[in-house]
């Protein structure tokens, strides 16, 4: 299995469990003070399983399994997904960071945090649409 497909299934199982724990955090609200912020930790959840577990998951595998880009470079060009893990997982933490922050009454400075964690994300997912595409074709 080639190492950029086991670092984003195993990042993928990282943010697997990191959202399981949120969903925890969430059926918790009864017992948790009414001041703790729990209603944003559904856009959270949802990020951290959709984007952390499902689009890792999938990227990992794709990488492993589709056709070959070429004989020379038959995964393609490393950078591209190193270049795309690193934008996915760059904008994924940040928005676990700061939209928390953001909705508590963080300001302005998170908001901006909020524009880069989603416009990394963008970026990732053209590296990855960059990396796969040239490798969905007719036999």
């Amino acid at each position: 299995m080639p190492h950029l497909t086991r670092l984003y299934v195993k990042t993928g199982l990282v943010y697997f469990v990191a959202a399981f724990v949120t969903g925890l955090a969430m059926a918790g609200r009864p017992w948790l003070p009414t001041t703790w912020p729990v209603a944003v930790l559904t856009p959270l959840y949802v990020h951290l399983l959709m984007v952390g577990w499902v689009l890792h998951l999938i990227v990992g595998v794709a990488v492993w399994m589709f056709p070959r880009w070429s004989r020379a470079q038959p995964r393609g060009p490393d950078w591209i997904g190193y270049g795309a893990y690193g934008a996915l997982n760059l904008g994924l933490v940040l928005r676990v960071v700061a939209e928390p922050v953001f909705v508590a009454g963080g300001g302005i400075l998170w908001a901006g945090g909020l524009v880069v964690a989603a416009l990394a994300q963008w970026v990732g997912g053209m590296l990855v649409v960059a990396l796969l595409w040239p490798r969905v074709r007719e036999r």
